[in-house]
């Protein structure tokens, strides 16, 4: 009877949610501390970079995201799925904490597409009909 009982704590659904929890609010960690770094090489370069607004608006936004879902899995974290009142909320609030990180992970990749070094000078090609001095 004691390793019945034991089995089914360690199969725990809420021993598993909030261990993935945790490693997606690492790793949402790890996204904002980039996004901070950028934010900070965008203001320290200011209007001289090409894209400055642009740059500034998704950065700001993609932090403002982040912050978003961090609360969001302090939210899902206290709930006990185990409680058929509460699975509902929880479903629900994964489900939104999905649609935002993709969200975060497209405007992430519209950062990266504008670059975060320094581009106001378009790449020039060599001209190979000039003569070298």
């Amino acid at each position: 009877m004691m390793n019945n009982e034991s089995e089914m704590k360690s199969m725990d659904a809420n021993r598993y949610a909030t261990k993935k929890t945790i490693a997606q609010g690492m790793l949402d960690i790890a996204l904002l501390t980039a996004n901070a770094s950028q934010l900070k090489y965008i203001l320290q370069v200011g209007e001289q970079h090409q894209f400055y607004k642009l740059m500034l608006i998704l950065i700001s936004l993609s932090i403002f995201l982040q912050l978003l879902v961090g609360i969001f899995f302090v939210i899902i974290g206290s709930l006990n799925i185990n409680r058929k009142n509460e699975q509902t909320a929880a479903i629900i609030m994964n489900d939104v904490i999905l649609v935002t990180i993709f969200i975060i992970s497209i405007v992430n990749v519209i950062i990266s597409g504008f670059g975060m070094e320094y581009s106001s000078q378009p790449l020039r090609l060599i001209d190979r009909g000039e003569k070298e001095p």
